[in-house]
């Protein structure tokens, strides 16, 4: 039984993190001929001012597209 864990910085939708861990189920119980109710997938969402990129949190960065 496959275990898939997911970090994602905070700021997406509901329905994209639904949409996001449904896809990545079928995707992995078809890659490796398993029934999708053996996968396991969570999604650990990690607050934008706790990820460094490029030397700017991502709540920097996402501020500066506003």
């Amino acid at each position: 039984m496959p275990f898939i864990q997911i970090n994602l910085g905070e700021g997406r939708t509901a329905e994209q993190k639904d949409k996001l861990i449904r896809a990545v189920s079928a995707a992995a119980a078809d890659a490796i001929s398993v029934p999708e109710a053996s996968v396991r997938v969570w999604l650990v969402e990690v607050p934008a001012t706790e990820i460094l990129v490029g030397g700017q949190t991502l709540a920097e960065r996402q501020a500066g597209r506003s």
